[in-house]
């Protein structure tokens, strides 16, 4: 049983990344749905109920019915409360719906880069409307129609609009100079250095220097562009988004301080504990004897 359930899952893995999407109905998803290449996929859920939900080193009361945006770079999880939970959710990978080079990186969305806004209430009135258009995905997703991807592309854009237009237009940056261009393409490349998933895989990128590096460009030159852009600077922002996932590891994950410090890039714990502390006032054991 345990291999035909190991299977069925394979399958499903395998499935997903071949078409690059994949939308169900909560209430009818099976365990094998649940477990996905996170790494690989953004995700939109449309769900009504109670529930928790943990989203990089911040947490989300949510009660009736809200739209959650899910980055696979961003640790999060999901406590339900309710006993009875329904509604939506699609799989995409950022290359199903992004077909062009020139489009906006999906990272720089408001609701799916970090520190953006995440999960959206939503009024009985927009639940209605977006059921439909969930259920219409679910039923051109099992037509042999041709055009049927773009259908569905569609879809998820008119989601992402529709979402958009509860949000404050100036929350939504757009990038038009050649300094906020690194800027942006420095800011993305940071988030897919994440989630951690694995102390088998460390954080391989730690410096502005390693950054450029990779980029192709000066260092000096990267840093006066993420400066101007963003009023900080590289190191800062390596930083910062280091101890993000340093809280959110600590927090979701039972792995032991070594192993985090490891995963981190950090060569011993006491390092990292040194770190942590200069950036947060407080050390790694301190954080997580607070949730525990």
């Amino acid at each position: 049983m345990q291999d035909k359930i190991v299977r069925s899952i394979s399958d499903f893995n395998t499935q997903l990344k071949l078409k690059g999407f994949n939308v169900f109905q909560i209430e009818c998803d099976s365990n094998l749905t649940r477990i996905y290449s996170r790494k690989d996929f953004y995700k939109i859920c449309l769900t009504t109920g109670k529930s928790i939900i943990h989203y990089a080193d911040r947490s989300f009361e949510a009660e009736g019915t809200v739209l959650f945006f899910g980055n696979p770079h961003i640790p999060y999880s999901w406590e339900t409360l309710s006993r009875t939970y329904i509604g939506y959710t699609v799989l995409f990978s950022e290359a199903f719906l992004k077909l062009s080079d020139r489009s906006e990186s999906l990272q720089q969305s408001p609701f799916f880069k970090i520190g953006g806004t995440p999960i959206l209430n939503i009024t009985e009135k927009q639940r209605e409307f977006l059921n439909t258009i969930f259920q219409k995905m679910i039923d051109e997703q099992q037509t042999e129609y041709a055009y049927k991807d773009d259908l569905i592309r569609n879809y998820i854009n008119l989601i992402i609009h529709e979402a958009l237009k509860l949000q404050p237009s100036e929350n939504y940056d757009r990038h038009k100079n050649a300094a906020s261009r690194i800027a942006s393409v420095f800011l993305e490349l940071l988030e897919r250095q994440f989630p951690i998933e694995s102390t088998d895989r460390p954080l391989k990128l730690k410096t502005a220097q390693d950054y450029a590096k990779s980029l192709a460009v000066h260092v000096n030159h990267l840093n006066r562009a993420v400066k101007e852009t963003t009023g900080k600077s590289t190191t800062a922002h390596i930083a910062e988004r280091i101890v993000t996932e340093a809280k959110a590891l600590l927090q979701h994950t039972d792995l032991t301080i070594a192993e985090i410090a490891y995963a981190l890039g950090f060569e011993y714990p006491t390092y990292f504990n040194n770190y942590f502390k200069r950036l947060t006032g407080t050390v790694p054991t301190a954080l997580r004897a607070q949730i525990a």
